[in-house]
């Protein structure tokens, strides 16, 4: 989802919500093989109200389940956030990929803490540390 800064509250009261360039094609061929959730640093927002943003583009068809302050007690970018996630889904770290556009909130802390992790970005020359993939956009995610 595009979250567009300056727009205040909950993103499925928003007026328009928009989805990121090749999001659904992304979302449609990983669902096949895997499950998806979303992990989000929505501090107003209920997974209910997450969930509601992402029907109005469609999208939650895809999606197995949303994490956020309000059902985790954590926000963003705390790894603690990121390990009751790990809990909930009785998940290995190394057995979850976190794909996201944040480098400091998504990125970073998950890449410590043993994730794969895929960085959504049109920065090109960052150095990152090694074993986090770079990409333009959404339609690399899965080739």
């Amino acid at each position: 989802m595009v979250d567009t800064i300056g727009i205040a509250g909950k993103m499925c009261d928003w007026e328009h919500v928009e989805t990121i360039k090749f999001a659904e094609e992304a979302l449609k061929k990983t669902s096949l093989t895997a499950s998806i959730y979303i992990a989000t640093a929505a501090a107003e927002s209920t997974p209910k109200d997450i969930e509601k943003a992402f029907k109005r583009v469609g999208l939650n068809k895809y999606i197995k389940g949303y994490f956020c302050k309000q059902n985790t007690g954590l926000t963003k970018p705390a790894p603690e956030f990121y390990l009751a996630i790990i809990k909930t889904l009785s998940a290995n770290p190394s057995s979850v990929t976190m794909v996201g556009d944040n480098f400091e909130k998504d990125i970073l802390p998950c890449h410590k803490l043993g994730f794969n992790t895929v960085w959504l970005t049109s920065e090109q020359n960052k150095e990152v540390p090694e074993g986090v993939r770079m990409i333009a956009n959404l339609s690399e995610l899965c080739s």
